[in-house]
């Protein structure tokens, strides 16, 4: 069993930046892990996915240039940095785990799922 653990959320102006960390505890190795969001009345949308290795890193065309997604697997920890934050950013951002998500824009296909931590940009 994997138990994931997000922070870093909060508040921040438009333009800001903030670092979500993930922190999971079990056993991840080989695992794909990644973060979703999800806004008020709008359906779970897929953010970025990195893979054990580090070799396959995916992100949704709107946070593209702006997000950036890394792990230290040593730490079982996975980090989302966000720079250049817009309001339409907001959203509960919830870390992924999974042996084999594909595709991982699916939220279904991920084992794992954390609590979620909110994110509130403000205009």
């Amino acid at each position: 069993q994997v138990q994931l653990v997000e922070s870093g959320g909060g508040l921040v102006q438009a333009g800001g930046s903030l670092r979500l960390s993930c922190a999971a505890s079990g056993r991840t190795f080989s695992m794909s892990m990644g973060w979703f969001r999800q806004a008020p009345r709008k359906e779970r949308e897929f953010v970025a996915s990195m893979s054990w290795s580090g070799i396959n890193i995916y992100y949704s065309d709107s946070v593209k240039g702006r997000f950036t997604i890394s792990r230290d697997n040593a730490k079982n920890t996975v980090f989302l940095q966000m720079n250049s934050l817009k309001p339409e950013d907001t959203a509960v951002y919830y870390c992924v785990a999974g042996a084999w998500a594909r595709p991982v824009t699916v939220a279904g296909t991920w084992d794992y799922w954390g609590q979620g931590t909110q994110v509130t940009v403000s205009s």
